[in-house]
């Protein structure tokens, strides 16, 4: 029965149950893109469908994880799959416990006020765009934004951090950013600027069926 309600993995070496963290990434991308593309159906489409099912896949998840056991959530074992064949990166399972129940209150939250009460409100969007930048930024960047919460509110300090983050050290020269770096990614950003100032028109323009394809299957 512990082995089933348990929560984290006793691995050699470690003093506290951890958790991989590259199949923690790849289950938070899936989630994301999940609650993505439900999200951009509704802003293009009106259509809130695939977010109430979005939202009760993606409570029913965190639920396993934080009351049963996280390698029996269905996209942390996906996740899992995925990643086998890498290298495991150990995070401490504590930390990770005290982030996804704060995804579990915003789910429970969504769950609530867009499927049971079948409402919608800045509150509402202002969650699922929450739950986007958390989930994003664990796929992208391996940073558990609630993880970060962990520290501020319990006094011991985190241990297993995502890129060894909780260790004080000095930055490597490879990991270091000159202010010419800088400036190119703030060129970047006013190239991008000018491209859509200038070309706006134009890219705006619908594009032609260079095939006919289109044509010739109205034409039947």
């Amino acid at each position: 029965m512990n082995k089933i309600f348990k929560f984290g993995e006793d691995v050699e070496g470690f003093n506290i149950p951890v958790l991989n963290e590259r199949e923690i990434r790849a289950g938070a991308g899936i989630l994301f893109l999940m609650m993505f593309i439900s999200i951009l159906t509704v802003i293009f489409k009106g259509d809130f469908l695939l977010l109430k099912y979005a939202i009760v896949i993606f409570l029913a998840d965190i639920l396993i994880r934080v009351f049963i056991n996280p390698r029996f959530a269905p996209t942390l074992i996906i996740g899992r799959l995925i990643v086998r064949n890498q290298v495991p990166e150990y995070v401490g399972a504590q930390q990770k416990k005290f982030a996804w129940i704060i995804g579990l209150i915003l789910a429970t939250t969504m769950l609530i006020l867009q499927v049971v009460v079948n409402s919608y409100s800045p509150i509402t969007g202002m969650i699922c765009l929450i739950c986007l930048i958390f989930l994003f930024f664990e796929s992208a960047f391996g940073i558990c934004l609630g993880c970060k919460f962990y520290s501020m509110i319990y006094k011991e300090k985190a241990q297993y951090c995502p890129g060894e983050v909780c260790n004080v050290k000095a930055k490597q020269d490879i990991q270091k950013t000159s202010w010419k770096q800088i400036l190119i990614v703030f060129g970047f950003i006013g190239f991008i600027f000018l491209t859509v100032f200038l070309f706006n028109d134009s890219f705006s323009k619908k594009p032609y069926d260079l095939l006919g394809i289109d044509s010739k299957v109205h034409s039947k």
